[in-house]
This record gives C-alpha cells, structure tokens and sequence, in this order.
C-alpha cells in the first residue's frame, strides 16, 4: 500500500505544472521575510533571508570559478588527467578571487556576512514598490552586490 500512495504523489506531482518549474522568489517576497531580519533575526523570515543572500553569493563565486577553469582548461592542449582533476576539483583562494571578479563583486577576507545583507536589505527595502516588487529577488542582489562591491582594478 505505500508504494501506491508513493506513486500517487509523483503522478500528481508530475502532471502540475508548477512541480517541473521553478517558482521565482521577487524582490517583495524577499523583502517581506528580510524586514524581519533586524528585530527578530533568528525567525524563519530572518533567517530565510540571510541564507538567500548568502546562498546567492556561494553560488556566483562557485559557479563562475568552475566556469572560469573549464574555459582555462580548454585552452590548455597538454593536461594530463590527473592534472585536470586537481584544477577542476580543488579550486583555491587565487581561483575564488579570479572567480569573483567574473562575478562583477568582490567580498574582502574578512567581511562579516552581517554587513553584506544589510546592504542588500536596505536596497531591497528601497526596490519593494510599485512596478519594481515584481523584478526576480535574484536581480536585485545581483545588482546590489554589483554597487556595494565592486572589484578593485
């Protein structure tokens, strides 16, 4: 009998469309969970917010390393495996800093994570009006960390 009900929910969830797609978080409903963050900054919302915003940043840097040493390791004839393996699976800091200027930011060793979303939220708070509460969440940050960051030359 488990079986049956297991197989119900993945028919059901298969013929929504939503179950195929990602619903995209807007500036508002970020905004609405990161208002919370400053009096009460352990609540779900506070916390939901601060690991967005970290979320967002782990995911820039770490994707643009990978894609930054695939494009290196392309352009390199002579890799022997083993090489590849180190370059492509152990990415270090120097990579991570290569990597955050493709990302168009750059977060200084040491930041405090608490100083970076707070510049974020205050955009946010700004942007949740009118036609602007509508835009993806992830622009915003984007864009804030773009501002508030940018890489030294």
């Amino acid at each position: 009998m488990p079986g049956v009900l297991t197989l119900l929910v993945l028919v059901l969830l298969l013929g929504s469309p939503k179950g195929l797609a990602v619903e995209v978080l807007s500036i508002h409903e970020l905004a609405s969970h990161c208002e919370r963050l400053e009096a009460e900054p352990m609540s779900a919302d506070g916390q939901y917010c601060v690991r967005y915003i970290q979320g967002f940043i782990d995911g820039a840097v770490a994707t643009d390393a990978r894609v930054m040493m695939n494009v290196e390791g392309a352009q390199e004839t002579e890799e022997t495996f083993s090489d590849r393996a180190k370059r492509t699976r152990v990415p270090n800091n120097a990579d991570r800093f290569r990597a955050a200027r493709l990302a168009g930011f750059c977060l200084g060793d040491p930041l405090p994570l608490r100083n970076v979303v707070g510049a974020i939220v205050a955009d946010l708070a700004k942007l949740d009006h009118g036609t602007a509460a509508d835009t993806p969440a992830r622009e915003a940050v984007y864009k804030s960390l773009m501002e508030h960051y940018p890489c030294p030359a």
